[in-house]
């Protein structure tokens, strides 16, 4: 729980740190075990939408502490394996460097160990084991550095929530979100206080500045992250996680091809999965920047939700793991009349007399015009078509949520998403929609039971998406897909159409394949099966961004939170403004006693 409000403002008097404030123009927001204080006239900004986003980001961030241990245990356990093999091996020289390699670093035991087998052989593994046990035993807390703060609710909720957490520090560049920072550190008592720093300084310069000191770098802008992604690659240690969001859709969408291809480096497609175009896109420039530095990047969770997309990445440093990135990226080749999509893969492996070459992707991998509908082909990317998710990182989240149900505000949106990803088929770069597909033949949909019933009949596998109700990731070529519908279609005909229009085309052809509608036992998924809830209404109308910091709601704002929120607001506000002039002109006109 928070301080009490009114011992607080008595320590400020003698804090000079922190300014006085009035608590009566603040009201206090609680989220899971985090208390802030927020001003009235919107001075730093708070989404309350993005609860979902720091829920998420909790349950990443105590899966990583927990896999860390794990990790740490496994290789702790590896060296004192390793221990009879250098007693037994002359070469002890040989083996103990390559561990102050894989270390990164040497420290001095190599030396201790060399003189240790000249003065007493007998007692080498027990003094040996001794002195790798304490070389890699303590595992220091991890580090956050959270970049751009605001009111330092997230930094605050990850002190106070994750166990295990170490130092926290909070950046931001404007003055006054520093100040609500501080303020809101003090608000939460001591733990917070002994956990919770706060910077007033540019998070890029402060990154790149403490580079490989953080365990956990989160980037969650108002905005592109596009201009923090290089330093932000540069300050996470090897092994440490990365935790970035986008909440520039329009422009990972396609609204401004351009514009994304000048802050991301790919082109996007404005296609029905563009929202897990934008994710996939967002992954590859992570990478390009992290390949700078002979790092790269282990997507553990990816998601898409409200209005935005969020990616979880462990960076590694290796210069050989490196080169397998062109074959982790692909160009998309998205057909104009009939939506179908392909793939170019921008790199390929060649395996000669024991040695592995990397050689540039063979191609082009579709022809000039659309076998299905005889249409050009637009050409986006490149993207992250390798997988987006860590299915072991993801059972285990789904499986500690909901352990811990109670201590997640947002919990049934949260285990709903991971549910629906733990299904996903992890292979398969971006989905097809159904009713995308009809809408291009003129057709009435099939329910997804039945067609995906026909996908899994034909030899194919199906899943959903976390992206869209509507959406189907399968590994069908898209001939069998169109031979489905025709099938489908010769069931259920159609009116006739224009002969140039693409359904037409693609209706005019025989299908290859005869599709078996017959209901599949894998039609439906475990969740659907047991009626789990996967997709979830908003919990509030109007539910989206917000205004940025320092701006107040007008009329103009109509469109976006609705006629009668904003005539509400605006009242109130004029009502305010009414009662303190009124206060102001009697003070005024109060003699002086």
């Amino acid at each position: 729980m928070g301080e009490d409000p009114e011992k607080l403002l008595e320590e400020q008097k003698g804090n000079t740190k922190m300014p006085p404030f009035d608590l009566n123009d603040y009201s206090v927001i609680k989220e899971g075990e985090a208390e802030i204080l927020m001003h009235a006239k919107n001075e730093v900004f708070y989404n309350k939408t993005q609860v979902n986003n720091r829920d998420m980001s909790i349950a990443v961030l105590r899966a990583f502490i927990s896999k860390r241990k794990q990790e740490h245990a496994a290789k702790l356990s590896r060296k004192v394996k390793a221990v009879p093999k250098v007693e037994e091996n002359s070469g002890i020289e040989t083996d103990m460097q390559t561990d102050s390699k894989d270390e990164g670093k040497s420290d001095g035991v190599f030396d201790s160990m060399k003189e240790l087998c000249q003065d007493e052989p007998s007692g080498l593994t027990e003094q040996l084991v001794t002195n790798l046990e304490g070389r890699t035993r303590e595992l220091k807390p991890p580090r956050v550095l959270e970049a751009l703060s605001a009111s330092g609710l997230r930094a605050l909720r990850y002190a106070r929530e994750v166990e295990g957490i170490g130092q926290v520090v909070a950046l931001d560049n404007d003055e006054a979100s520093v100040e609500a920072c501080r303020r809101n550190i003090k608000f939460n008592g001591s733990v917070a206080c002994s956990k919770v720093e706060s910077h007033h300084t540019d998070a890029r310069v402060y990154m790149l500045t403490h580079p490989k000191e953080f365990e956990v770098v989160d980037l969650d802008p108002y905005g592109s992250p596009s201009v923090f992604l290089d330093s932000a690659v540069q300050s996470v240690v090897d092994g440490g996680i990365l935790m970035c969001t986008a909440t520039d859709m329009a422009v990972l969408c396609g609204g401004n091809g351009e514009v994304c291809y000048s802050k991301y480096g790919s082109y996007p497609l404005r296609g029905k999965y563009c929202h897990e175009m934008a994710l996939r896109i967002l992954l590859a420039s992570i990478e390009s920047h992290a390949n700078r530095y002979k790092r790269y990047i282990v997507p553990v969770l990816s998601v898409q939700m409200d209005f935005y997309v969020r990616v979880f990445v462990r960076v590694y440093t290796s210069a050989s793991a490196m080169k397998n990135t062109p074959l982790k990226l692909s160009y998309v080749y998205q057909c104009i009349g009939c939506d179908s999509f392909h793939f170019q893969s921008l790199g390929r492996t060649v395996s000669k007399n024991n040695s592995l070459r990397y050689l540039p992707g063979f191609g082009p991998s579709v022809p000039q015009e659309c076998t299905d509908c005889g249409k050009k082909y637009n050409m986006g990317g490149p993207i992250w078509s390798a997988p987006i998710h860590d299915q072991e990182w993801v059972t285990s989240m789904l499986a500690d949520v909901k352990l811990m149900k109670d201590r997640y505000p947002a919990y049934n949106r949260i285990s709903a998403i991971l549910t629906t990803i733990s299904e996903e088929l992890l292979d398969v770069p971006l989905f097809l929609s159904l009713h995308n597909l009809c809408g291009t033949l003129k057709c009435t949909s099939p329910s997804a039971v039945i067609f995906r019933s026909a996908v899994i009949n034909a030899g194919y596998r199906i899943s959903a998406t976390h992206v869209n109700p509507l959406g189907l990731k399968t590994d069908a070529p898209m001939d069998v897909i169109w031979d489905i519908m025709r099938c489908w279609v010769k069931n259920h005909p159609v009116k006739a159409q224009p002969a140039d229009q693409s359904g037409s085309i693609i209706l005019a052809k025989e299908p290859v394949l005869q599709a078996n509608f017959a209901r599949a036992a894998a039609s439906l998924s475990t969740a659907q099966a047991k009626k789990v809830a996967r997709f979830l209404p908003n919990p509030e109308s109007h539910w989206g961004p917000k205004l940025r910091a320092g701006r107040q709601i007008t009329q103009k704002h109509i469109s976006l939170l609705g006629s009668e929120v904003v005539s509400g607001l605006t009242n109130q506000e004029e009502e305010k403004d009414e009662s303190d002039a009124k206060r102001k002109k009697t003070e005024d006109s109060t003699p002086n006693l």
